[in-house]
């Protein structure tokens, strides 16, 4: 349990105070709701006879004191006394309640925020062992269980254990044998619950699973929605999510259904008390008067005790259903922020790293880049793989030069290219911009690069939003936009759109072709007005004729921006200054495209 705590407290952050104030609060009303139930008693023992007011000691002083010249007048005083005590109880309790829903659905959004920024901010070989149907049902589902099956049970509970607590001495006071039978009774439906405390883990781990396996199989199935049309396997998606989606019900019901039996026993349990507990008194020859002043008491408080108890078992079962949901958002949250604790504070602290988790606006000041970048014996290795990726790589680019890294699959070039975005952080050696290091300053360094991938990422908004990506509506530039487009060759197409700038392109721009993609990607760097350009087979999807209209657009930012070029069709790099052939994590050959390429091909 106390593990239990310590993971809740480590997710709410920052809130901790807040938690103390609802916990002020919960005694608070429970006060109230204690002192209105123990005040029934009298007040039904005075209804029944008035002259008892005179045989009790703070009641013959409260009478005297009140200046009443009747005992019923008295009682009726009385009866109101109580009858407010229980109004401000019940509005105190139904402004805490509204605490708690807020408190709750607010620690929700903040969660979601934090994962999110956690999972952006994460190192980019946290992602390459990562699904992301995995992250986005952490962000999406497992916070909602966090939210409606940890925080809100944890609350109730709390609240709920301390109204138990008040009553459970209230009752001793008015009669101990009467609790003692119940709290007899009380241990069927607890042990029943500690008979199924594991299943209940279990079943929430069973739907969490299930879950994350529906996310994952819709992902695939419309993500690939043209080949799994074309190749006809629409069952095979149906019968998957049909077995998750079996999975998810048969965990869900039987968590639900459990829920039902403590509110079911529970009644069962207090009716036998009260005929039980009433046999008993009556037997034993003790008079029926004060049976009357304890039997309203204990109907009061059952009153309260029956939900009370019932609603603490619930929260306890779901607690115990949600741990997985848990354990997820600690494990995930705590990897994350130690993987970039670690990577600050370990890896080259001579250069003083930011860390290449570094997620800063995109405003921060540019590196300054005049004459060079040079990579010094640059050796990367991925975690949990022997074999080096990279070898002591030397290279230098000028300002304005274009280059390409060429080769055959696995022999580095993507390894090098993340290298160089600042994605990867390598083992040794250094990047360094105008003789200082990158990693001095990551996010400026990254300020520095656009990048377009073989597979342009397109939302599914308009063009505008696509090609000024990550700026607000207000703060849109719309003559650096006009110019990006023109750049980048899309006038003609803009021109054609329905809307122009505004028209939506759809999910992944299936309304566009191939190469207008790619060219929005180009638009892309263009408007961010990237110096440093890198191109990661940015046209080897498209049919020839595209492709010549893409690199026209490349070609005519040569000398203009320095370009880094991957590219396994070689006449697409026939125009840079420099190519570098990649074998096996070092360079094989540098030099002029005739010199490389021309020469290898006559070697063959």
């Amino acid at each position: 349990m106390l593990q239990f705590l310590a993971k809740f407290l480590y997710i709410v952050e920052n809130q901790k105070y807040r938690l103390i104030i609802l916990i002020v609060l919960f005694l608070l009303t429970s006060l109230l709701d204690t002192i209105g139930i123990g005040l029934i008693g009298p007040f039904i023992s005075l209804a029944s006879v008035p002259e008892t007011v005179h045989k009790n000691a703070f009641l013959n002083w409260l009478y005297v004191q009140s200046h009443l010249n009747s005992e019923v007048i008295f009682i009726a005083w009385f009866g109101l006394i109580i009858t407010i005590i229980f109004y401000t109880k019940s509005f105190l309790s139904y402004k805490v309640q509204r605490y708690v829903f807020t408190f709750s659905y607010d620690q929700k959004g903040r969660l979601c925020k934090r994962l999110l920024k956690a999972y952006l901010a994460a190192p980019y070989t946290f992602h390459l062992s990562r699904n992301t149907a995995l992250l986005i049902q952490n962000i999406i589902s497992e916070t909602n269980n966090f939210c409606n099956g940890i925080m809100l049970p944890l609350l109730s509970s709390a609240a709920y254990a301390i109204v138990s607590i008040f009553l459970g001495l209230l009752l001793i006071k008015t009669d101990v044998t009467a609790l003692l039978f119940i709290l007899a009774m009380m241990l069927i439906p607890v042990s029943l619950y500690h008979q199924f405390k594991n299943k209940l883990a279990q079943w929430g781990k069973e739907a969490s699973l299930a879950q994350v396996g529906m996310i994952r199989t819709i992902n695939h199935s419309l993500g690939g929605l043209k080949e799994t049309r074309i190749i006809g396997c629409e069952p095979y998606f149906e019968n998957q999510i049909g077995e998750y989606v079996k999975g998810f019900e048969v965990a869900v019901s039987s968590s639900q259904t459990f829920k039902l039996l403590p509110r079911i026993l529970i009644e069962a349990v207090l009716v036998t008390f009260l005929v039980g507990f009433t046999c008993i008194f009556l037997t034993s020859n003790r008079s029926t008067q004060n049976l009357t002043g304890v039997l309203g008491v204990f109907a009061i408080a059952s009153i309260r005790l029956i939900p009370a108890i019932t609603q603490m078992t619930n929260s306890i079962g779901l607690l115990r259903n949600n741990s997985y949901a848990l354990n997820k958002i600690y494990f995930d949250l705590k990897e994350v922020e130690e993987l970039n604790l670690n990577k600050n504070s370990e890896l080259f602290p001579d250069h003083n790293r930011v860390g290449l988790s570094s997620h800063e606006s995109f405003d921060e000041p540019l590196m300054h880049f005049a004459d060079k970048i040079v990579l010094d014996e640059v050796t990367y290795s991925y975690p949990n793989v022997q074999e080096t990726a990279i070898k002591g790589i030397c290279l230098t680019i000028k300002k304005g030069q274009s280059i390409a890294l060429i080769g055959k699959s696995g022999a580095g070039k993507t390894t090098l290219v993340d290298i160089i975005l600042g994605l990867l952080e390598p083992q040794s050696g250094d990047i360094k911009v105008d003789g200082v290091s990158v990693y001095k300053q990551l996010r400026s360094w990254q300020n520095l690069i656009g990048y377009i991938p073989q597979s342009i990422f397109l939302m599914d908004d308009t063009v505008e939003r696509n090609i000024a990506f990550g700026v607000p509506d207000r703060l849109i530039d719309s003559e650096r936009l006009s110019k990006a487009i023109h750049d980048a060759q899309l006038t003609e197409l803009i021109a054609e759109l329905p809307d122009g700038v505004k028209t939506v392109i759809g999910e992944r721009g299936v309304r566009l072709s191939g190469g207008q993609r790619q060219r929005m990607g180009i638009a892309r760097v263009l408007y961010h007005q990237r110096e440093i350009l890198v191109l990661d087979e940015a046209t080897s999807a498209l049919d020839n004729e595209t492709e010549r209209l893409v690199n026209e657009a490349i070609k005519s930012l040569s000398g203009t921006k320095t370009l880094i070029i991957i590219a396994h069709r070689l006449t697409t790099v026939e125009h840079c200054d420099r190519i570098y052939l990649l074998e096996k994590g070092r360079i094989a050959k540098s030099g002029s495209y005739q010199e490389v390429v021309l020469g290898e091909t006559n070697e063959d």
